[in-house]
């Protein structure tokens, strides 16, 4: 044998052993769960460590909350739509109005966070009371335009410039994705290599569970009498290294006067979605992504969502919707047979 290769035997046999000394070390290596309530919902985090990080996790959650929660009257988004106009250089907030104007272009206005009056006026924030009149619908569709809404530098400062006083801006449909996306990177500058991170329905995965295979999340079959935890799923999807959000109108409704009323406010009529599709679930890059798009699909309707996803191929979905039989029917992307088990 060549005697270069005799020298290269020690070597090689202390990589084999510290190789395996590392995959036995991370398979005892324990999972660790937090729970509790942020952004007015219930968050889940499941991860691989040593250590419990759940103090550090709920720094991270507060900050977003103080950056973006419409029920923290002190927060950033609440003191601007009280009018104030603080310094939003650098902030979560200033990244996150970032992304959502990007994505407001992209689904030509289908989600925009301006919609806050209207969502109030439906019932489906702060105020219930009568529902609006088609006057009171018009002439709050005018404080509802992302596009009136820009960042004025001065200096080292940014500052956040609505072209009408009146209008509020709502990131309920964003926030939670991103405060997923936030505690993801928390866990990654700590070495966890393997989480799962749920705030609100809203998750993102890295890595394998503690059964050693890929995070499995249930998509839930849009029944309205089911109760909370005991729902019928219509698909479990296996994922790894990706985020995942859904949006449906499915439970969050009221009946008035025999009407049924969906959640999800179209910011272009003013009015609650009228659509067949009853549940969006995509998956993506991040988190907030995931959950602006799942919310932008409901808005559009499955006919446009299937016209920006050919746009995407970033992005995949499950779309579950009532045929013109009034039967339960999907529509997937071409690659979700990937997610499916």
């Amino acid at each position: 044998m060549n005697k270069k290769l005799y020298w290269q035997l020690p070597f090689l046999a202390l990589l084999i052993i510290g190789t395996v000394a590392i995959i036995v070390q991370q398979r005892n290596m324990p999972y660790q769960h937090n729970s509790g309530k942020i952004f007015g919902t219930f968050y889940n985090i499941t991860y691989q460590s040593d250590h419990d990080l759940h103090q550090d996790i709920l720094r991270e959650l507060q900050e977003v909350d103080q950056s973006l929660s419409m029920f923290n009257s002190s927060s950033l988004i609440s003191r601007i739509n009280q009018g104030q106009r603080p310094d939003i250089s650098g902030t979560l907030f200033e990244e996150v109005f970032q992304l959502a104007q990007q994505i407001s272009d992209d689904t030509q206005g289908a989600f925009d966070i301006t919609v806050a009056p209207l969502v109030n006026a439906w019932g489906f924030g702060f105020k219930k009371g009568e529902l609006p009149d088609d006057r009171q619908v018009d002439s709050l569709r005018r404080l509802v335009d992302y596009r009136l809404l820009s960042i004025e530098k001065k200096g080292s400062k940014h500052f956040l410039v609505k072209k009408i006083p009146g209008m509020m801006l709502d990131c309920s449909a964003i926030a939670k994705g991103y405060g997923c996306d936030r505690v993801a990177s928390l866990l990654k500058r700590h070495d966890v290599r393997n989480f799962m991170v749920e705030i609100g329905g809203e998750v993102v995965t890295n890595g394998i569970n503690k059964e050693r295979q890929p995070w499995k999340i249930g998509v839930a079959k849009p029944t309205e009498d089911s109760l909370p935890g005991r729902q019928e799923l219509q698909a479990v999807l296996s994922i790894s290294n990706q985020a995942l959000a859904t949006s449906g109108n499915y439970r969050n409704f009221y009946y008035r006067d025999g009407r049924k009323y969906a959640h999800t406010i179209d910011p272009l009529t003013g009015r609650p979605v009228q659509h067949s599709i009853l549940s969006a679930t995509v998956i993506a890059p991040t988190c907030a992504t995931a959950d602006a798009y799942a919310t932008a699909f409901m808005v559009m309707g499955i006919e446009r969502a299937k016209d920006l996803l050919a746009r995407h191929p970033e992005l995949t979905a499950y779309l579950i919707y009532t045929d013109k039989q009034g039967k339960y029917a999907v529509w997937t992307s071409p690659h979700a047979s990937k997610y499916l088990r």
